[in-house]
């Protein structure tokens, strides 16, 4: 503990400022701001000083688990990592050490079963939303339990998981696109990497989900129509796609392009900025005794700013259901169009359709993942 502190310690005066934890945690690959250096020791400063000298230091560490700076950075930077469904999420961040050592493909494993796991559990939810979506009646007033009930006199049990499959499959291409496009876009747009603020990962994380969802987005397409497909009409994805383009062609693969890519700016803006909100107000006010906040405020604010991404993302991920869901040879209906007429035969609410198993799934989806990813991690040997 004293050759931690007296590391920290550059310039042998026996307390540690904020530039000396951000040259700390910077030689570690990890980076942070002053605010964020401030918070930090704010949480061991015991007498107002703004600086941390050895009996505050070894204070600290005897009353909290955290091993070092280091672990409570680490745990704030992948506590997003788990993707619940919404494919256009900011990525996660690796420090020059996990790259180094290999580290940063096992934490990519680990958050892609989590993934997986929290996919699986929610995936009846996912379905109805999109069933819900397509329906342009006003008239229909089915309660949930009536519409899982329908989903299971069409097809059985199993058919509430029904392109779930694809779902699942994708998750590896996306996450590896979007991690390696994410760092490629970090230095073609020349960002300071020590300095890399909330504007310039929204950017970079923009542009990386626009990438990886135009490699994956036919993936995406199949998803909709097994999902919307009735028992028997397909065998699996492999016979999903080849049908698609013996009946409709090569350009039904990208119906709903358009509102798709639209939409990552709202959802990834949004949920990004909320969690850092959410995540700089909890330093702020409750970080007294620990800036390490524990799963629950984690999962908390990864629920929140899902929420508030997905409610500003949500009437164009209706117009991109809609679109994939038409069935006609090398044509598609104009996004234009399709928002005029949804606003005239349903209103605004017509939106919004789809919304509320949508929200529902948020909660299990995230409190699931976090979990499994824990778990994982674990069984992996991650910290």
């Amino acid at each position: 503990m004293k050759l931690a502190f007296k590391s920290l310690d550059k310039n042998n005066d026996g307390i540690i400022d904020a530039s000396e934890v951000i040259d700390a945690v910077k030689s570690l690959g990890i980076h942070i701001s002053p605010t964020q250096a401030n918070d930090i020791l704010r949480s061991m400063d015991s007498d107002g000083s703004m600086t941390i000298d050895w009996d505050e230091w070894r204070d600290y560490f005897f009353l909290h688990p955290a091993k070092n700076v280091k672990e409570i950075i680490r745990f704030w930077k992948h506590s997003t990592i788990v993707d619940i469904g919404e494919s256009i999420s900011i990525p996660d961040e690796f420090t020059e050490q996990e790259k180094k050592s290999g580290e940063w493909w096992k934490r990519l494993v680990a958050a892609g079963i989590a993934s997986a796991i929290a996919r699986t559990c929610t995936a009846p939810l996912d379905r109805l939303k999109v069933l819900m979506q397509v329906r342009r009646s006003r008239m229909s007033k089915m309660s949930l339990v009536d519409e899982f009930k329908q989903m299971i006199r069409e097809g059985g049990p199993f058919s509430l998981w029904r392109g779930n499959g694809v779902n699942v499959i994708k998750i590896a291409p996306e996450t590896a696109l979007k991690v390696a496009a994410y760092e490629q876009y970090k230095k073609f747009l020349s960002f300071d990497e020590s300095n890399l603020g909330v504007l310039q990962r929204f950017i970079a994380g923009s542009m990386a989900g626009a990438t990886s969802q135009t490699c994956i987005y036919p993936m995406e397409v199949m998803k909709t129509r097994l999902i919307l497909g009735k028992t028997g009409q397909y065998s699996g994805i492999i016979d999903c796609g080849r049908k698609l383009l013996k009946t409709e062609g090569i350009r039904t693969f990208f119906k709903g392009y358009v509102p798709n890519m639209i939409g990552i700016v709202p959802y990834a803006g949004l949920d990004l900025a909320t969690f850092e909100l959410l995540k700089n107000y909890w330093l702020e006010h409750y970080s007294v005794n620990s800036v390490n906040p524990g799963l629950m405020i984690v999962l908390g604010c990864s629920t929140l700013s899902h929420t508030c991404g997905q409610l500003a993302s949500f009437p164009l991920n209706l117009v991109r259901t809609r679109m994939q869901a038409v069935i006609r040879k090398n044509e598609t209906i104009p996004m234009l169009q399709l928002i005029k007429e949804i606003y005239t035969k349903e209103g605004k609410r017509g939106f919004y359709r789809g919304l509320t198993p949508n929200v529902i799934k948020l909660l299990p989806a995230v409190g699931i993942g976090c979990v499994a990813h824990e778990l994982v991690k674990f069984l992996m040997g991650l910290t």
